[in-house]
């Protein structure tokens, strides 16, 4: 069951932040996120006080943790990834004419769209490797699956994306 009174949340909270901030740090690349993830994990558990369809609150804190983790991708996949700074040096005038940004912006559409079109598995794995520059092995250690369920997923996501005419 989870917790049902602000004492038990501390104590949770008390014992599992630590084992949370390292799952987290282990994942992504912003130090800055981190605490952010760990505090929306106890929010979540905290929205479902008294819900006795949770019988091992420590199985499920990890299991919020890891939906926490896959919204974070969602939301970097929609925001584009990281943001870079200009530089006039990498960057002529040229290169942001109305049209190629439209056509960029287009591109991204298309992605995003044919990304969304991906069951979630695969799409988790695709933005793993491409995005976060991980590994396959990685992958698989991480999702607890063969390399090779991973090289399928990747083979299927990559077709698929091909198949819509862009890769990113």
């Amino acid at each position: 069951m989870t917790p049902k009174s602000g004492i038990e949340m501390d104590e949770m909270a008390r014992r599992y932040a630590g084992p949370l901030a390292r799952y987290f740090r282990a994942r992504v690349r912003s130090a800055a996120d981190i605490d952010d993830m760990v505090q929306e994990v106890f929010l979540r558990l905290a929205a479902r006080r008294g819900d006795s369809a949770v019988d091992t609150p420590e199985n499920y804190l990890f299991t919020v943790a890891a939906s926490v983790l896959n919204d974070s991708f969602r939301r970097a996949a929609r925001r584009g990834g990281a943001h870079q700074l200009f530089d006039e040096q990498l960057h002529a005038d040229e290169d942001f004419s109305p049209e190629r940004v439209y056509l960029g912006q287009e591109q991204l559409r298309i992605v995003v769209r044919a990304l969304h079109e991906l069951p979630e598995r695969t799409r988790t794995v695709f933005v793993l490797h491409r995005y976060e520059e991980m590994s396959y092995a990685q992958i698989a250690r991480r999702l607890q699956v063969s390399v090779s369920a991973i090289e399928k997923h990747m083979s299927k996501a990559l077709a698929h994306l091909s198949r819509r005419g862009r890769l990113p």
